[in-house]
């Protein structure tokens, strides 16, 4: 090996994870504008489904995003009457997240979504339980290390 191909773009594991990445929130777009959502606000979303109501600190984690990141995406969906955000009764530092109505309703409109998005991802089954592994995998050790 030459003394500079670890630096060789295409020997970086990052980018390919960096460009699918990219392209596979790209395919996501035009069915998420028909539901007036970005990608970051239906993750959020997705989280809120399924939990219905928690706090901003632990929704930072699940989705793997700090808090001056998701302030302006809670304000956001909030105003499109989404979610409420309110302060806990028993610690007021302490930011609760709650699913309105309308924004379980949503949920009706986006359950088309994974199924749309696995028909134009090349990948057979055994190949998606592989990546989904190996990336929760690089994910857990991150999480460990900070």
């Amino acid at each position: 090996m030459e003394e500079f191909d670890c630096l060789k773009l295409e020997n970086q594991l990052c980018f390919p994870l960096y460009a699918a990445s990219k392209e596979i929130v790209r395919k996501y777009k035009p069915l998420l504008d028909k539901l007036d959502l970005t990608y970051t606000q239906y993750i959020t979303m997705m989280v809120l489904w399924e939990e219905k109501e928690l706090n901003v600190k632990t929704l930072g984690e699940r989705l793997f995003l700090d808090s001056g990141t998701l302030t302006p995406l809670l304000k956001k969906l909030e105003e499109k009457k989404y979610i409420e955000r309110k302060k806990s009764m028993s610690d007021e530092r302490n930011l609760i997240i709650k699913i309105t109505p309308r924004g379980e309703n949503l949920k009706q409109e986006a359950k088309q979504i994974p199924e749309q998005i696995g028909k134009c991802i090349n990948l057979n089954e055994k190949e998606a339980t592989t990546l989904y592994t190996i990336l929760y995998k690089i994910l857990e050790y991150e999480k460990n290390e900070n």
